[in-house]
């Protein structure tokens, strides 16, 4: 009975270690991947663009085929690497400096929060907020935050909210009285999605009838984005969880520079598992106690 008790826990011994090694091998490539399409330290610099997140302007439209009334995108096939999210979550300390924090965290009333994004390709980027698995409120883009755009550019890293804000209420998110499962979801699409107003149409829309923001989603919107978080996504989870903002990190968001390999990771990374998505839809719990 002995010798079958420790080869019992050989076994498992053996299936642990089996475990962790794959959960650190995908850890890994997730970060390999989405770090190798950050430049060169070494590459030829590019101009120092206005920092707007609106989206260009072309000759011809954008085209629309994300989701539109229960449509996903799954049919839609893309070339270029898979999409890739980056995160770092930031609280305000005492002397009123931004620190990173672990996302698994608890937090309380009256606790500032702050989140510093980066994407690995050229975007479109949607927060939306649920509270006890509630109705979803979108809370980026937002018509006080960046001229109600949310177009983004690969490896530019950027705040939500921002630090530069005008006012200091706009500058963090704040957690409230009432504690409960808070849920971020990050949806990050190549192309506008249909049926969210984003830019002036979200302005409009909210300087026509304020009750009406923040924006909510119709229901078949929000159907089909459940679709769409049934796909696969990869994550890896960065040990570095402390320490204040770095110049570089500093530098990017305020004159639009993008970040290179050399500089830090973002804490969480989140991946698409398939190179033919063209929407990635990254939940993030977070503890309010």
């Amino acid at each position: 009975m002995k010798k079958m008790t420790l080869l019992l826990l050989l076994l498992l011994t053996i299936v642990a270690s089996g475990e962790l090694f794959a959960i650190a091998q995908q850890d890994d490539d997730v970060r390999g991947a989405f770090m190798t399409t950050r430049p060169k330290p070494n590459a030829a610099p590019k101009p120092t663009p206005k920092v707007r997140h609106r989206a260009p302007r072309t000759a011809t439209s954008p085209s629309v085929v994300m989701v539109d009334t229960g449509v996903t995108t799954s049919g839609t096939t893309h070339t270029g690497p898979r999409m890739g999210l980056g995160l770092t979550l930031f609280m305000r300390d005492s002397t009123g400096l931004a620190m990173r924090t672990d996302p698994s965290r608890e937090f309380h009333r009256g606790d500032h929060l702050r989140v510093l994004l980066e994407t690995n390709a050229d975007g479109y980027l949607y927060v939306f907020n649920t509270t006890d698995n509630g109705p979803p409120v979108m809370i980026y883009p937002d018509p006080e935050l960046d001229e109600a755009g949310n177009y983004i550019q690969a490896h530019v890293p950027f705040e939500i909210p921002s630090s530069a804000a005008s006012e200091e209420r706009l500058r963090w998110f704040t957690f409230d009285q009432k504690a409960g499962a808070e849920k971020l979801y990050f949806v990050f699409t190549r192309d506008p999605i249909s049926g969210i107003p984003i830019e002036d149409d979200l302005v409009t829309f909210c300087r026509s009838d304020s009750s009406k923001c923040p924006w909510r989603p119709p229901a078949a919107i929000w159907v089909a984005m459940q679709k769409d978080l049934s796909e696969t996504v990869k994550s890896a989870k960065q040990g570095r969880t402390a320490g204040a903002e770095t110049p570089a990190e500093h530098q990017g968001v305020s004159r639009g520079i993008g970040l290179n390999s050399e500089d830090p990771e973002p804490s969480l990374i989140m991946l698409s598992a398939s190179t033919s998505r063209s929407i990635l839809i990254a939940p993030l719990d977070l503890v309010h106690k």
